[in-house]
């Protein structure tokens, strides 16, 4: 019962978040404050102050490959299985639908349920799903689906076809430069993302054996302890109860498609993968997580509509601990 407090308390600070709002002690927007911190700050320090604390291998990069294979498998099959639906209801099941939430909630708790050593394989499966959920799902909607940055569909004048009208350019010097704008695209969207930016250097760091001092480690203490508070507080901030029947069901379709690719891909994690069973169980939780913090960020970007975003995070955060506790006394019990 002790390792599920910890968990239920996540969900008391979103609840607590919406509350304040709903009680006009925060303004509509105030979530995007929250936001930056968290982002710019906050989660960069929880992520250095993991690496810096927990002891590394090199051979859990295999976990951030994993990490990567189940965040990238979802949008592809959601894109091709969506082809004859509106161009909003596709970008919103892709960049919803996957993505895992593993810094700001599967750190504090695969260590409520397994101790502070398992941190650091979810940290290095993190690595692998920050590629795509800090940066790589947002470029491959907005490319998939002909999107460009900046502006909302609303302000694009989307209708109900699937994408957004495109016409391929003939001329050469055209292609080029369509090709210059591709590639500027993607690695504004990459290395515009702070946590992305830290975790390569921290993957650099630990593939040359450069290990952090404690005292430096220590700096970023305060950053990783509110990683969680400050992450769920957001949440409950720009959440919104939905108001109508069309977002419940853009709400059930998210879950319809994260729940059996999380669960497969958890099942997949623990029979498969060469490690020890602490590894694979905070790895079969990380594949329970729920939807990214930055799919909030891009919800609102591409669609203004963050608030139906951090509805379906509260609402997959909460199925999330129900599966992980579920994971925990199967495992315990050796029924899996």
């Amino acid at each position: 019962m002790l390792t599920l407090l910890q968990p239920i308390a996540l969900l008391g600070i979103i609840v607590i978040g919406y509350l304040f709002k709903r009680g006009g002690l925060f303004d509509q927007r105030d979530y995007r404050i929250i936001q930056v911190v968290l982002f710019d700050l906050v989660l960069p320090g929880a992520i250095v102050y993991s690496f810096a604390k927990n002891p590394h291998d090199l051979s859990l990069l295999w976990l951030s490959a994993y990490g990567f294979i189940v965040v990238l498998i979802p949008v592809v099959v959601i894109y091709l299985a969506t082809s004859r639906r509106p161009i909003a209801s596709r970008a919103f099941l892709m960049l919803n639908a996957s993505g895992l939430n593993i810094g700001c909630f599967c750190f504090p708790v695969v260590q409520a349920f397994l101790g502070s050593a398992a941190v650091m394989p979810a940290a290095m499966f993190d690595i692998g799903n920050c590629i795509m959920v800090a940066a790589g799902t947002n470029v491959m909607t907005q490319t998939l689906l002909h999107i460009r940055p900046g502006r909302t569909l609303a302000e694009q004048g989307a209708s109900d076809a699937p994408t957004l009208p495109y016409e391929k350019p003939n001329d050469p010097d055209a292609k080029r430069l369509a090709r210059r704008a591709l590639r500027r695209t993607v690695l504004k969207g990459f290395f515009a993302s702070v946590p992305f930016d830290v975790y390569v250097v921290m993957i650099v760091l630990t593939a040359a054996g450069v290990s952090l001092p404690v005292w430096f480690a220590n700096l970023f203490a305060p950053l990783a302890n509110a990683n969680a508070f400050v992450a769920m507080l957001m949440v409950g901030m720009l959440m919104d109860v939905p108001s109508d029947r069309r977002d419940v069901l853009a709400v059930l379709r998210v879950i319809a498609w994260r729940l059996p690719f999380g669960i497969l891909f958890a099942l997949a994690a623990w029979h498969w993968l060469p490690f020890d069973p602490m590894i694979r169980e905070a790895t079969m939780m990380c594949c329970l997580a729920p939807i990214a913090v930055f799919s909030t960020l891009f919800t609102d970007e591409v669609l203004g509509n963050a608030k139906l975003a951090g509805f379906s995070l509260a609402v997959t955060a909460a199925l999330s601990i129900l599966l992980m506790t579920g994971a925990h006394m199967l495992i315990a019990a050796g029924l899996i």
